[in-house]
């Protein structure tokens, strides 16, 4: 069945308060308004998550992922940045209208984030072990001694050795590696429901990258049954599509600001729908033969301040036809929970 976005929202606008998903974001537009123009980094996208869930977001950089979400944390500067529209109601609380007050009693507690870069995202003139206390004293959630043990678990358990002595050690005194462990640390050890992790992994060898993301996974399972009802939900952001595939239940495809596919990941995987998907699956150097040419998706990404009409893809689609050059493709399902933004694809006709 085929389900426009306001059909969706309307459906979940009468849903029960407590059938409603951990986080549910609807409509969200965040854009820069610079000399150049105004840069539509998100352009309207609605998704939910639900408890225990890992929801991946894949694109290519500058699709917007990462903008996502520090719109849903308060993180965007502004100006140049503004949030045109939308809500992301976290239970029943509106991150997007709340008071900031409202704000900083969920953030770092309730909602918690592992930053793409750990070494920009660490006090440098702070020791590592009072950074890694700093949410729970924040919060009030214990007294500074309960603080500190916990701490040097927290570390333990992220694979630190020797976490005591490490507590007083600098930033800059840890590997990569090392300080990806810590954020990881800070970002669980209030026992948060939501884990937004920005490519937690990036930069790291191929070892340390599974180890990170192996350990995630540990730490959310372990939250599961440990919490019952209050499961850790991960959102995933990545342009690695094997690490979607090991880590993730649902995947959102996003391009040029918009979700342009969203399907379970196996769904995703074995019958790719949207022109995009199937590009960044065909360039995956996995999927060609020893000594062939590897792909590469023709053109480049749009210019976000220009305004376009059509899909934006559709410059670099080898399936266009006029039709994609003027229409605006909304996002809808084709398949039961597996929903796409190809007008083509909607019609039947690829």
């Amino acid at each position: 069945m085929i389900m426009s976005t306001s059909s969706i929202q309307s459906i979940q606008s009468t849903q029960h308060p407590l059938d409603m998903p951990l986080l549910n974001v609807i409509n969200l537009k965040t854009y820069f308004h610079t000399r150049e123009g105004v840069v539509r980094a998100v352009d309207g996208i609605s998704y939910s998550i639900e408890a225990g869930q890992t929801l991946g977001i894949v694109g290519e950089s500058g699709a917007g992922k990462s903008v996502s979400c520090y719109s849903l944390l308060g993180l965007i500067p502004m100006p140049p940045g503004r949030i045109e529209s939308g809500s992301a109601l976290f239970g029943q609380t509106d991150l997007l209208a709340c008071s900031p007050a409202d704000r900083r009693a969920i953030l770092g507690r309730d909602i918690t984030m592992i930053f793409q870069d750990p070494m920009t995202a660490l006090n440098p003139y702070m020791r590592i072990g009072a950074q890694v206390m700093e949410p729970l004293r924040i919060h009030a959630l214990c007294s500074a001694t309960e603080a500190r043990v916990r701490a040097v678990e927290a570390l333990r358990s992220v694979g630190i050795q020797d976490p005591e002595r490490r507590m007083q050690a600098w930033p800059h005194e840890f590997s990569g590696g090392m300080r990806q462990r810590v954020m990881i640390a800070m970002a669980l050890i209030t026992g948060p429901r939501l884990l937004i992790a920005d490519e937690p992994a990036t930069a790291l060898d191929v070892t340390v990258q599974a180890q990170i993301l192996r350990l995630i996974k540990q730490l959310q399972e372990a939250s599961s049954r440990d919490s019952g009802a209050n499961k850790m939900a991960v959102i995933l952001i990545t342009h690695n599509l094997a690490v979607v595939a090991g880590n993730c239940d649902r995947v959102l495809v996003m391009y040029a600001g918009r979700i342009v596919e969203a399907a379970a990941t196996r769904d995703l995987f074995y019958s790719p729908a949207h022109p995009y998907t199937r590009a960044l699956l065909k360039a995956i150097p996995a999927a060609r033969d020893t000594g062939e040419t590897l792909y590469t998706i023709p053109g480049e990404p749009p210019d976000l301040s220009a305004g376009f009409r059509g899909c934006p893809f559709a410059p670099r689609c080898e399936h266009a036809v006029a039709k994609c050059f003027s229409t605006r493709p909304e996002l809808a399902e084709t398949t039961p929970a597996h929903a796409t933004a190809c007008l083509r694809i909607q019609e039947g006709e690829i």
